[in-house]
């Protein structure tokens, strides 16, 4: 059971979607809270981001589960972080959209499956792929909210309003329930103009929805992966951890728990 399921989506790649799942849900099971990650990226940086090995056969993964080849709860494992657990991917899941049956339930393959965990949990992240394709759509279709990194960069109004777009289209006709956890502006640069007309920018378009913690471009956050740890516990000291805790703080502020 899980009490609340939060997509983290953008089309666009290299906007800090996988590092924003990893140190937010260290974050808040750092704070006690029972926290999993749903790794739905055919390229599994999640996966090898938390230490955890692949495979590249699909085995133990969440590829197996959404096919109806494994149970969800032998899929999930434990991280080296404590309160954090992930089911892993790998590069077959690539392939699962073609393996799965057409069936009327085929938007909520992923809701399915993970209304079968039978452990609980406080708070779910699924880390989506950068596209809008079956993946995307079937974490939007079982997540509650979606938490949207944004790069500040030239294009990235323009890969916005692509994704609210299709927020509109899955609200109105699969999950009407699906609401916008909040925008987090990441690789921000505050020596670089184009940062600061971009975070103007949306701010000015979606207000509140903005959250006032932005995720600095950090080496730290670059590295942390290599090592196969969240960079709260590769260096909590660094500008990229910091951010993360803010950010953590200002989403708790905002009752994110709430389903």
């Amino acid at each position: 059971m899980i009490d609340k399921i939060i997509a983290i989506a953008n089309q666009k790649g290299g906007v800090a979607k996988t590092t924003t799942a990893i140190n937010i849900a260290t974050a808040m099971a750092a704070i006690g809270k029972k926290a999993l990650i749903i790794d739905l990226d055919p390229q599994g940086n999640a996966t090898t981001g938390l230490g955890v090995e692949k495979t590249n056969d699909g085995t133990n993964t969440i590829s197996e589960a959404l096919l109806g080849d494994a149970d969800i709860n032998k899929i999930i494992q434990k991280t080296d972080v404590k309160g954090l657990f992930i089911a892993p991917a790998d590069i077959t899941l690539s392939a699962v959209e073609i393996e799965i049956d057409r069936t009327a339930d085929y938007h909520f393959i992923l809701k399915n499956t993970l209304e079968n965990i039978e452990e609980h949990f406080d708070i779910c992240f699924i880390d989506c792929p950068p596209s809008l394709g079956f993946l995307t759509v079937n974490a939007l279709s079982a997540a509650n909210s979606i938490l949207i990194p944004l790069q500040c960069e030239f294009y990235a109004l323009e890969g916005l309003s692509h994704l609210l777009q299709t927020h509109s289209m899955i609200s109105q006709n699969i999950n009407p329930d699906l609401k916008i956890e909040g925008i987090v502006l990441t690789m921000y640069d505050k020596r670089n103009k184009l940062t600061e007309q971009v975070e103007e920018d949306v701010r000015n378009f979606l207000a509140s929805s903005v959250y006032k913690t932005v995720i600095p471009r950090n080496v730290k956050l670059s590295e942390a992966p290599s090592h196969g740890k969240p960079v709260l516990i590769y260096d909590v000291n660094c500008s990229g951890s910091l951010a993360y805790i803010e950010l953590a703080k200002e989403m708790l502020s905002k009752n994110v728990l709430a389903a």
